[in-house]
């Protein structure tokens, strides 16, 4: 499966008011990042960052959730999914020519 089948497929699940498509999408993948944090969070605190194989399953269970929503925020802004992996690839390949994958800032 490639990322604008899994897009496509995701979207056919999505629920939400659709005039309110952008806010809801960028606000739930900030609270499933935060699900995702506060899961790893329990590990560190119960199980001494050791990630059992119930915890990994909870983790990734996470990470899908974060690809929705992820999914959905480009369905949003009218982008398959792919063309945002690919920007993101480009960049990042951009600052590595560039030496300016270390440091702060988003116009490095």
């Amino acid at each position: 499966m490639n990322l604008n089948q899994y897009q496509n497929e995701a979207m056919r699940t999505a629920i939400y008011p659709i005039d309110r498509g952008l806010d809801y999408a960028i606000n739930g993948l900030t609270g499933e990042a935060g699900e995702l944090s506060g899961a790893y969070a329990k590990a560190i605190r119960d199980d001494n960052g050791v990630i059992t194989p119930s915890r990994k399953q909870h983790l990734l269970l996470e990470l899908g959730d974060i690809m929705w929503m992820c999914a959905a925020v480009a369905r949003e802004l009218d982008t398959p999914l792919e063309v945002v992996a690919h920007m993101n690839l480009n960049k990042l390949e951009s600052r590595q020519r560039r030496g300016t994958l270390n440091g702060n800032g988003d116009n490095r």
